[in-house]
């Protein structure tokens, strides 16, 4: 059941009021048929001001009503927020106030000066901008978050107008971007109005009001006859708003298409003086998703902007690294976080390539005609991990530059044990391991427990739970049955000795020709996972919320000198040795001395926004978009680099001295 929560502020809001008229009528037997279909144009002007003044400034039911609603939106700082209908721009004050990206827009002219003036008094930075809600004046995907406040919901004639505004609502809202609608219990209203009442606002005005069920029940139509004792009758206005209650909204917002709407209880205005609370005495709370895909872009040919070509995984085709072999909400929204960083990159056109059905042919089409293409395709060409290095050999066919490392590298990487081995060589210390191959039955145990049992080929912790750590030979056994049999795994297995020291991660993004950073090391938090459990971060942390695993956090590093330095030198050599480019993840352990020993080289790490990656470089003082613009650059450098060093062949044949 919904929660009602009260805010008690020095006066309580009212209905909106406010517009002189020429004519004062007396008695009226149907106020439905004096309301305007355009009354909200000149209603909300200096009178509505004076008349809501002592609840409108009021600086308490603000800062409550604002805790809620960050609270209910989850904002973030870095997110772009139209506060919609915004009237004098309490709530786009407030918010700006404490640090966020607000704008308010708004039909009354009065009223956005009004806010204009406030926020330069304050020396706030805000747009203000007057419009009509029906056709907003943004592009699509513009905002993050899109807030209707303070019961301005509801003016129009008809419902389908304002279903007309919660979809230009949802155009300009990003994907994942969310709506905050607040707005008054048309059930409760329907119910308990009053029909006729009367306050003073001072010591000099005061307002009777009528109200009453418009014909067809689904509106409340009111008339406000504002009084001056020295004047007289200063307005006589007539209004109507429409009535929704819960069902009503939930059933609109699935019409104009949000997802996961959910109603967040409600808000409970008390009255301090016995004052007429009209549509602002208990409101609905009710907020949306926008679940769509971001607007498709052409490259275009003739503007000075670097073309880049974004390569993705397609979520059409079945994955089977994924917990239900599909590409779920959590993966588009990662693709549309990505989108939406890259859209703020100055002086690039992105276009997104996504289905490999027709792959190779849209390719072609580009070949010549983009800069860089982003290869973020990690899960393989059909979704095939085995063939996520077919994607660079495919580029590098075509002659398309990318970022990121080759097939070759890619092929070396995939190989646990051939990295292992290459490493040995290079005198960098590794665990102690061997291989299982598919046809045995039987092996000599030459590690000691406790051991990890894992897939020798494959990424993103396949393979990998805390079944895979065993502390006998029993457990053994089980590890190596569950990944052959339950996964189907048919090539050789790798067991290791398991490591009880912290388990590390080294990002680097650059390349030693050009230049390159070494990010912060970090380390994974394990102090939320029960004690029972092993302290391992494989598949349960990566893809299943509902594990205890999930509850590990990647914190900064706390290592010797010694330690961080010998680390740090091994990532580099093979970065080199590999062939690694333009960026790299390499997962260290320490054993129970606090001896560092190398797992595995990630070329080409997952770039989501909540990555190992990005929660390294935000350790670094980097951005997401940040961390991805270097990326592109590393591989910018590198392309440019490498052309330089090239010598064509044409010149070689004329280089000696004739006979």
């Amino acid at each position: 059941m919904a929660q009602a929560i009260k805010i008690s502020p020095k006066g309580a809001n009212r209905e909106k009021l406010g517009n002189r008229n020429s004519t004062i009528l007396g008695p009226v037997r149907i106020l439905e048929e004096h309301v305007k279909p355009d009354w909200w144009q000149q209603i909300f002007n200096s009178m509505y001001l004076k008349t809501d003044a002592d609840v409108v400034e009021d600086s308490a039911m603000t800062s409550q009503e604002t805790d809620m609603f960050i609270n209910y939106l989850d904002l973030k700082s870095s997110d772009a927020i139209l506060d919609l209908c915004c009237g004098q721009g309490r709530h786009t004050l407030e918010l700006a106030r404490r640090g966020f990206n607000s704008e308010g827009y708004d039909r009354s002219r009065y009223l956005i000066q009004k806010a204009r003036t406030t926020a330069k008094k304050e020396g706030l930075s805000i747009r203000f901008r007057e419009g009509d809600a029906r056709k907003l004046p943004y592009a699509d995907c513009t905002f993050d978050v899109v807030m209707v406040m303070g019961n301005s919901f509801g003016y129009f004639e008809t419902e389908k107008d304002d279903i007309r505004v919660l979809k230009e609502i949802f155009r300009v809202l990003k994907p994942w971007g969310k709506i905050l609608l607040d707005v008054t219990d048309g059930e409760y209203v329907r119910n308990n109005f009053q029909a006729r009442s009367w306050e003073w606002i001072n010591k000099k005005m005061f307002v009777c009001r009528e109200r009453s069920l418009s014909q067809d029940m689904q509106r409340l139509i009111s008339r406000e006859v504002i009084t001056e004792v020295t004047k007289g009758v200063v307005a006589d206005q007539f209004y109507a708003e429409r009535l929704y209650a819960k069902n009503d909204l939930l059933q609109i917002f699935e019409e104009a298409g949000y997802s996961d709407a959910v109603i967040h209880g409600e808000i409970v205005t008390e009255s301090l003086r016995n004052q007429d609370l009209g549509m602002m005495e208990r409101r609905i709370i009710i907020t949306g998703q926008v679940k769509k895909d971001w607007p498709v872009k052409k490259i275009r040919l003739k503007n000075k902007s670097k073309k880049i070509v974004v390569l993705f995984g397609d979520p059409g085709k079945p994955d089977f690294m994924k917990p239900c072999s599909v590409f779920d909400d959590d993966d588009f929204y990662t693709i549309d976080q990505l989108k939406s960083a890259l859209t703020g990159l100055p002086g690039y056109d992105f276009a997104y390539l996504s289905s490999h059905h027709t792959l190779i042919q849209d390719l072609k089409k580009l070949t010549g005609k983009v800069s860089v293409a982003f290869n973020l395709c990690d899960e393989g060409f059909d979704n095939d991990p085995r063939k996520e290095l077919h994607i660079p050999a495919l580029l590098d066919i075509l002659d398309i530059p990318y970022t990121g490392s080759s097939s070759q590298c890619l092929a070396f990487c995939y190989d646990k044990s051939l990295v292992r081995g290459i490493a040995k060589e290079m005198n960098i210390p590794v665990p102690e391991a061997f291989l299982i191959d598919p046809d045995d039955t039987t092996f000599n145990l030459s590690v000691c427990f406790p051991v990890i049992v894992k897939p020798n080929f494959g990424d993103s912790s396949f393979g990998i739970t805390q079944e895979s750590i065993a502390h006998n030979h029993e457990q053994l056994i089980n590890a190596i049955t569950m990944i052959r049999e339950k996964l189907g795994y048919d090539k050789p297995i790798l067991v290791e000795e398991f490591l009880v020291g912290k388990d590390l991660s080294v990002g680097i993004i650059g390349n030693p020709l050009t230049s390159y950073s070494v990010l912060p090391i970090t380390e994974e938090d394990y102090s939320e996972v029960p004690e029972e459990l092993p302290r391992v971060c494989g598949y349960e942390a990566k893809w299943l919320p509902d594990s205890p695993y999930f509850k590990i956090k990647s914190i900064p590093a706390q290592l010797p000198e010694a330690t961080e330095k010998l680390i740090t030198e091994c990532c580099m050599k093979l970065f080199d040795r590999l062939e690694v480019r333009d960026y790299g993840r390499f997962d260290w352990r320490l054993d129970a001395e606090g001896n560092p020993k190398l797992l595995e080289v990630n070329p080409n790490p997952g770039w989501c926004w909540d990555g190992h990656l990005a929660k390294m470089a935000k350790f670094a003082g980097m951005s997401y978009q940040d961390m991805l613009h270097d990326i592109i650059k590393a591989a910018e450098q590198r392309i440019e680099q490498s052309r330089l060093l090239e010598t064509p062949a044409c010149l070689n044949q004329f280089s000696a001295e004739p006979n």
